[in-house]
Order: C-alpha cells, then structure tokens, then sequence
C-alpha cells in the first residue's frame, strides 16, 4: 500500500516537474510549493489537475511508460492554474479544472501517438476553448483583472519572475523556488533558462514594450521554456537557446500587439521553427 501510494506521488510530482520539462519528483514538489505560496486555490487546482490528468490517462489506458514521467500531467497542471487565473473561483470553475485536465491528457497522448513534440500546446488549445467558451456564453464567470504597478527596471529580478510566470505567479519569491526546482534537476538549463529570461527581457525593453508587463515576467517566461528545451553543454545550444529565445519574443509582441491571449503558445510555435532550423541547416 505504502509503496502505491508513493508510486502515485512521483507520477503526481514528475507530471508538475514536467511543466519545466524535467522528469523529477522533486522539481515538481517544489514547483508545487511555489505556486502555494503565490495562490492556495492555485496550487490546489495544479494539483487536482494533475491528479486528473494523469487519472485520465490511467483509466483510458495510454500507457503506463509515459504516465510514469508525468507527460499527461504538466499540461493539465497548466490548465488548472490557468482556470484560476481567468476564471471567478466558483464550483462551476473547479469541475472546469477536472473536464479541462482530462481533455489536456486526451490532446498530450494524441500529439504523442501522432509522434509530434506538442510541449504544452494541449494547455494552450483548452484554455483558448475555455475562454472563447465563456466570453461567448458565460462571461460573469470570468474574473476581473486586477491592475498591476510598475516598478524600476531590474534585468535580474525580472529575469527569476519570468521563471514564476511559466505557471502564472509573479511573485519573486515564487520565481526562486522555480529556478531552484529546475537547477537541482539540470543546473545547466536552469541558468540557460535565467538567460533567455534576462535576454528576452532586455529587449522587449528596447522595443518599448510596457514596463510593468516587463516587471511581471511576461516577456520573460516563454523564453525561459524555449531556453530549456535546448541548453546543453557544446556552445552550439547556445546558439538554439538564443534562436529560439529571439523568435519567442517576436511571437509573444505580435500577439500582444493583437491583443491575442499567448499562454506558452510562443514558446511551442518558436521551438517548432528552431528545430525544423537545427534540421534543414548543416550541423556544423
């Protein structure tokens, strides 16, 4: 029963893990703090869809190789933190959180059979239904937006909330227990990520994008995820982290500028170009 139970556990923690593409029980544990600290209904929400997402891949029978890593449970987490994000806390936004988990499993086991490196693109395409559906026929369940204050410029501090910002917390605090959940996992990505993060920020500055959005981590976090896939040790993963870091950021201003809800979409649109450059271009 004990070793069940902690079996469950590890699947649970890898799958939040996985949110920063690392198979590991404790990234993901200490992913799961960070998001505690930022919001309670948050974290319980990553959690209770993390729990269903991987329920769900468990009960239709995906695999269990790949339920063992956590791949059905970071997108899912994702949606979770997401519903409470946009949505007012209601009864109505806890059953979207475990219908939204379920159908984030069903897309991440599509995307795997069809062999094709979705990242976190199930969270982006339920959340955009989960939007479109109630700004369409159930807008009072959306919440109000809480304006946020700018503050003085600070490429280092900015550069940790863009780790925060991967799963929706702004807090400094948060963006330290993300960096540190990755760095005990791959200490490489997670300063390559810090990069992207300072890089993508800097230059969203440079192109007088608003500075509280800056202070907020949102010019930072798709970058953080693209620095990720590609950190490595030779210095050509140098060259993809910034490729792709660069392409995120022109994604996530045009987005911005057409008022398009981004989520992590710039980050998988931009990983997608890098690779299929890293394909058709000589390796040397």
């Amino acid at each position: 029963m004990i070793g069940k139970f902690g079996s469950a556990l590890g699947v649970i923690f890898r799958g939040v893990g996985q949110v920063m593409l690392q198979e590991n029980a404790l990234t993901g544990l200490l992913l799961l703090v960070g998001i505690f600290y930022g919001s309670i209904s948050m974290g319980l929400a990553a959690l209770l869809a993390t729990v269903c997402g991987s329920l769900t891949a468990r009960a239709l029978g995906f695999g269990n190789a790949n339920l063992r890593k956590g791949l059905y449970g970071f997108s899912a987490a994702l949606v979770g933190v997401a519903v409470m994000l946009f949505l007012r806390p209601s009864l109505v936004a806890w059953a979207i959180v475990i219908v939204g988990a379920a159908l984030a499993a069903v897309l991440q086991h599509l995307f795997i059979k069809l062999k094709i490196p979705a990242f976190t693109l199930p969270f982006v395409l339920v959340t955009w239904l989960i939007l479109f559906v109630c700004r369409t026929f159930c807008a009072d369940l959306l919440a109000v937006p809480t304006p946020a204050l700018a503050n003085s410029w600070d490429s280092l501090a900015d550069g940790f909330k863009g780790f925060g910002q991967v799963i929706f917390q702004p807090s400094l605090v948060s963006g330290l227990l993300f960096f540190l959940a990755v760095f005990i996992s791959s200490p490489i990505a997670a300063l390559y990520g810090l990069f992207g993060a300072i890089v993508s920020a800097m230059l969203a500055f440079a192109f007088a994008a608003p500075i509280t959005d800056i202070n907020l981590g949102i010019y930072g976090f798709n970058a953080v995820l693209c620095s990720l896939v590609f950190a490595g040790n030779r210095v050509r993963d140098g060259f993809w982290v910034l490729i792709a870091v660069l392409l995120s950021l022109a994604i996530s201003l045009l987005m911005m500028r057409l008022q398009l809800t981004q989520l992590t979409f710039p980050f998988v649109l931009a990983t997608w170009i890098t690779l299929l450059l890293k394909r058709l271009l000589p390796k040397s």
